[in-house]
């Protein structure tokens, strides 16, 4: 399903292919080398893909839509490499984290690179209402980031917490990418609050599914270690849901997990204990509750292959295995 949604705007994502490696051009050796590797990663560049579905989905007919996906893209991977070093992670994407390979000095500064790049390349688009936006959002998400921490290891987070937190951290940038497509191709206001909605809730959907399965997948699927989450002192929806519906014994558990660094060994009873009571169930109808209110967002769009593109995208982060 990927494969076709990609195809719909092949053209232009070879064009953001080849403008990525170009604007990752440095004089210091290790600057290059590092981003380099990030990007070569891969990931499944969903957000990228989202601007350049939501600026076709508008009617864009210019080129600066490109550049815009490389902005987000590398706004995206920044963040991805401060939070390596934050979550002391070892692998990313089924590979080793820039962070274990070469420290995270290198990893802190090489992700300063990307977003000062990726702000270098709002100004070259000039655009002072999608810099806005990203502005506005970039800082949303640096603050869902300072959010999260105050909260690790933390078993009293509430449901409505964990919300407030994906939105921020993961959903805000899916949002911003669909919504900044609309904007610089000066869609009718009602066509660019739709794709802001359908990027926030395809956001939410997705991060949902990923902690889902961080307690229901392999390190294989996912490209890091199942159970990191939990290891990293983070209370996510499932995890929630089974200290809320468990027995005694296993809240107790779960909390003597969160509460103590590095815990591993009680992870297959957590898992099981997740299952058990209904954690895994209730993350996944949430996922469906966000894909229904993405695909009602959508329907404001004329029909076109780039809609279709997105009511795909929205229909693979829910069902996908990764």
């Amino acid at each position: 399903m990927l494969y076709s949604i990609f195809e719909t705007v092949r053209e232009d994502f070879d064009a953001v292919d080849a403008l990525i490696i170009e604007s990752l051009n440095s004089d210091i050796p290790l600057v290059e080398e590092i981003a380099a590797y990030l990007i070569k990663a891969g990931g499944k560049r969903l957000r990228p893909l989202l601007v350049l579905l939501a600026a076709r989905a508008s009617n864009y007919q210019g080129s600066d839509h490109i550049k815009l996906a490389v902005i987000i893209e590398f706004l995206h991977t920044a963040m991805l490499l401060h939070d390596d070093v934050v979550d002391n992670s070892s692998l990313r994407r089924g590979r080793a984290t820039a962070n274990a390979t070469w420290g995270n000095a290198a990893s802190v500064l090489v992700g300063d690179f990307l977003h000062s790049r990726a702000f270098e390349m709002m100004v070259e688009i000039g655009n002072l209402n999608v810099m806005a936006l990203l502005s506005k959002a970039t800082n949303g998400i640096a603050e869902g980031e300072v959010q999260q921490l105050m909260y690790l290891r933390n078993p009293e987070i509430t449901e409505a917490t964990y919300h407030e937190v994906i939105y921020r951290k993961t959903a805000l940038l899916f949002e911003v990418a669909a919504h900044s497509g609309a904007v610089l191709a000066e869609a009718p206001e009602p066509i660019a609050s739709a794709l802001n909605h359908f990027g926030k809730h395809l956001g939410i959907a997705f991060q949902l599914m990923d902690d889902l399965l961080d307690y229901d997948g392999t390190t294989c699927e996912l490209g890091k270690n199942i159970g990191d989450d939990l290891a990293e002192g983070k209370m996510t929806l499932p995890l929630i849901v089974a200290l809320r519906q468990g027995s005694e014994q296993e809240a107790e558990l779960i909390k003597t997990a969160i509460l103590n660094p590095g815990t591993t060994h009680a992870l297959p009873d957590i898992l099981k204990a997740v299952d058990a009571a209904g954690g895994l169930q209730y993350t996944l109808d949430q996922a469906l509750e966000q894909r229904s209110l993405a695909l009602t967002a959508l329907s404001t769009l004329q029909d076109s292959s780039y809609k279709q593109a997105l009511t795909h995208l929205i229909e693979f982060s829910v069902n996908r295995q990764t």
